[in-house]
């Protein structure tokens, strides 16, 4: 198990990663804070099962869990119950999810602030589509301004990639890394998890 105060993250969708905290183990039974995108949702009650996962260095714990009881009063907590045995996984930390938001994109190199469509976002990075072929280049340094449904988020990045879009389609993929601060992290969770439950409405609602 990892240390008390560890920093742990709650895989509650197809891919979606919420950080929370380890708060305190008694026997099997593991004590996390509930994290704030969650709070008055009922979809997170108990018998929920999930997993959670935790990130040493150059490795990643994934421990399947159960929700097994949910504070009622703050500081909201969750109890977990583990469902079997942890294991060590290599995938990337940071899920990718989200589309459609105009990204905003000024590099001092370039002139004139350039907009795509995001494609993808993640606490790490993002994916976006430009109509036209851009001057950057790896490595050239960024401000990529994004509305996430209910604040802007402003990122100062590196360029990872720039390739022709895929399919045949006109101008380009921009792909940009950055490092993020809780409050942004936040708020690129919550969009995220929102996205997650629009398009899973959508689904639902086209397979009727």
């Amino acid at each position: 198990m990892p240390e008390i105060g560890t920093p742990v993250f709650l895989v509650v969708g197809e891919g979606l990663n919420l950080r929370s905290k380890l708060e305190a183990v008694d026997g099997t039974a593991l004590t996390v804070t509930a994290p704030l995108e969650t709070v008055g949702l009922q979809m997170f009650e108990p018998g929920r099962e999930f997993e959670i996962f935790w990130a040493p260095p150059r490795s990643r714990v994934v421990l399947p869990c159960r929700l097994a009881a949910v504070t009622e009063k703050p500081p909201m907590r969750w109890t977990l119950v583990p469902t079997a045995p942890a294991r060590h996984d290599n995938r990337r930390e940071f899920v990718r999810g989200g589309a459609g938001a105009v990204v905003r994109l000024d590099a001092a190199i370039s002139g004139q602030p350039k907009e795509g469509v995001l494609l993808d976002i993640s606490e790490g990075g993002l994916r976006c589509w430009v109509d036209e072929p851009v001057t950057l280049a790896p490595g050239d340094q960024v401000q990529a301004t994004v509305w996430l449904g209910t604040a802007e988020a402003r990122l100062s990045g590196l360029v990872h990639t720039v390739r022709p879009a895929p399919y045949g389609d006109p101008g380009e993929h921009l792909i940009l890394t950055f490092d993020t601060k809780e409050e942004v992290g936040r708020m690129i969770r919550q969009y995220i998890m929102a996205w997650e439950i629009g398009e899973r409405r959508r689904n639902h609602r086209t397979t009727r």
